[in-house]
């Protein structure tokens, strides 16, 4: 299934993260291109336990 997330904050990263995680060709969006930066990056730009390695996968 391919997903879109609108967001990259605390619902919507985690929740894209864990649908690729399950599979899912999953894709996030938003409008802060710090944000987008940093996930180019490697970096979480939020903080979430786990979910730095669940990205990297």
């Amino acid at each position: 299934m391919r997903i879109t997330m609108i967001g990259t904050g605390y619902v919507g990263l985690v929740s894209g993260a864990c649908f690729a995680d399950f599979g899912h060709e999953v894709v996030c969006v938003d409008k802060d291109e710090r944000k987008i930066a940093m996930l180019q990056a490697g970096e979480m730009p939020i903080y979430e336990p786990g979910l730095a390695e669940l990205v990297a996968r």
